[in-house]
Formats: structure tokens, sequence, C-alpha cells
């Protein structure tokens, strides 16, 4: 059978099922171990479902280019305990949890500082696990793509003299933007035709680009248009406990800036905004949640958070 079915993340709904072919995911597959320089008889280690392209495409990787893949169960500490895992690893792929719990732990962080290349999807890399990873020994990507795009198209280095906030794209893709400054991907080896994404992005003359939030994620409260991604970004430095940016309907502003919380004091945290965001960039309603609503890779479930936001009897505060 040419093809294999897929399931996307969910992050913005209900996860779908599609098709990839074959064909296809063995390019992706070429093109990612002949950038890293990877060769046959590297080791690679799965820590990630196999349901999801991540997963499978350390898989494919390992096929194309006769990689020794070890296999641990998929848990928020891949490298824990002793798993039959190599003394060093030539290639894995981890989600930003995975890599921060790893960190938390001294001898997994010493088995995460061996990895010759790590690279790390799924999710936003915020700027204190950026840090951490500064002073890695060996390389450790963020990676940019898609379910679509069978997983990346672009790194970018987060630790040495290459570290950037620039996504370099692979041979071979070419990127544009839509009149709303969305990401167009014409990535022919890896999709057929060009691909639109609602990826708000800033892409310079050299062909690297940085993301700057989804367009669904976009606010409009008074007129004022507020990326989601861009507050949570701001925020990052300076609250400590889980929280996601969301919207809500609002008679006159037309949407308003809600923060969702997992703990924490709503006065402390309405506080932190004042003093750190734009006036008109501050949640109005902070609402205190047991768990906050993610999918199963661990990001934020925006729809699910929205939801919550609109069906809140919170009172907003300001």
């Amino acid at each position: 059978m040419p093809y294999v079915e897929v399931k996307t993340s969910g992050s913005t709904g209900v996860p779908k099922r599609m098709r990839v072919e074959k064909c296809r995911m063995m390019n992706s597959a070429r093109i990612t171990c002949d950038f890293l320089g990877l060769k046959a008889g590297d080791n690679a280690l799965l820590c990630m479902s196999t349901d999801y392209i991540a997963g499978k495409m350390m898989v494919v990787r390992a096929i194309e280019r006769g990689l020794q893949l070890i296999t641990v169960e998929p848990s928020g500490h891949p490298l824990a305990g002793q798993k039959g895992l190599a003394p060093s690893i030539d290639f894995a792929a981890m989600v930003p949890l995975q890599v921060y719990n790893s960190l938390q732990v001294p001898e997994e962080r010493e088995r995460l500082r061996n990895i010759r290349h790590l690279i790390i999807g799924g999710g936003a890399i915020d700027e204190g696990l950026q840090a951490a990873l500064r002073d890695f020994p060996n390389a450790v990507w963020s990676t940019y793509g898609m379910t679509e795009t069978l997983s990346h198209i672009a790194l970018r280095r987060l630790n040495g003299v290459g570290a950037s906030d620039w996504y370099t794209p692979f041979e071979g893709v070419t990127l544009s933007q839509t009149e709303d400054g969305c990401l167009v991907i014409d990535a022919p080896a890896v999709h057929d035709g060009k691909l639109v994404t609602n990826d708000i992005a800033a892409l310079r003359t050299d062909g690297s680009f940085r993301i700057l939030g989804r367009k669904d994620n976009v606010i409009c409260s008074g007129g004022i248009k507020i990326q989601m991604e861009e507050v949570e970004r701001l925020l990052r430095p300076h609250l400590t406990i889980p929280y996601i940016i969301t919207r809500a309907k609002d008679e006159r502003l037309g949407e308003m800036v809600v923060l969702l919380m997992e703990g924490g004091n709503a006065d402390e945290v309405k506080a932190v905004c004042e003093r750190v965001l734009p006036r008109y960039w501050q949640p109005r309603r902070f609402i205190a949640l047991d768990h906050l609503p993610l999918t199963e890779t661990g990001k934020p479930a925006r729809a699910e958070a929205e939801r919550i936001a609109n069906e809140s009897g919170a009172h907003p505060h300001g």
C-alpha cells in the first residue's frame, strides 16, 4: 500500500486523520538525515508515540538511513532508568515537555547533553528552556513543520555559535506569504502543491523566517489585533504557574483577552500583566482551573480553552 494513515495533533480542534504517501515520507527522512549528517549505523532514539507523524518519521528515518533504532515507552521522562539506552545517542526527537523534565534530573540531564543531534518539536520552546540548553556541547535544534509536511521543513539552532531565533528552510523549500502575513510553503518533495498555513510569520529575503503566532489565535479587541502567542511569550519570564491566553466574546470590545491559569492568585497574576503587557493586551478575565486544557501532545487546546473562557461565569477584572 503506497499510503500511511496519520492523525494531526488537534491543537486547534479535534484531531483529524489523513493519508500520506510513503515515498514522500522517505524524501523527508532523507532530507533531515542529510542535513544532520546522519549515516548508516548511527543510533536513534524513538521516545514518542507512532500514532503521530513525529514518531512515525523517526521509524522512517531509521529505515531510510540504516539507523539503529532504540525504542522506549513514550513518557515524560524518556531518559529515566536504564531502558537499554546506549552510552551516547546520535539522534533523538522530543517534545519540549520531555526535554524540560529530563533537565530536572541530573542523570537524565547528562544523557540529554550527550545526544549528538537533538531535535525538539510539537510545541513552543520558551526562553527558560532555550537558556537551559544554551551551553549543551552538542547540536540542539527547534523544528518547524506539521503533519501535512511530514514533520519539519526547517530547523533553527538553539545553542552554539549558530543559535538563532530564525528558522532555515531545507533545500528545495520555497516560502512566501499571503496578504495577511501567513506563511506559504512550497516543498514539492514532501507535499503536493503549495500549502497555505495559519502561521503568521516574519520572512527575510534569504528565506529564513520567524513565527509570530497562528492566524486563528488573533484576538480582535476594540479594533486592536492581539496575537495570543505573543502575549504568552511576553508573560513567560514573569509567571511560574502554567497558563494559556485565550479570548471570550465581549459586547463592548467584540472580544476580550482571557487568561486561564493552573493554580496561582488572580490578583498577583493581574499585577504582573499590568506591569509587563501593553494596556490593550492585558487580560480582562482570569480563570483558575485544576488543569489547563491540553492536547495529547501537550500543546494548548485552543478550541477548548476558548469554550471555557466563554462559558465561565467569572467576573472580568478591570
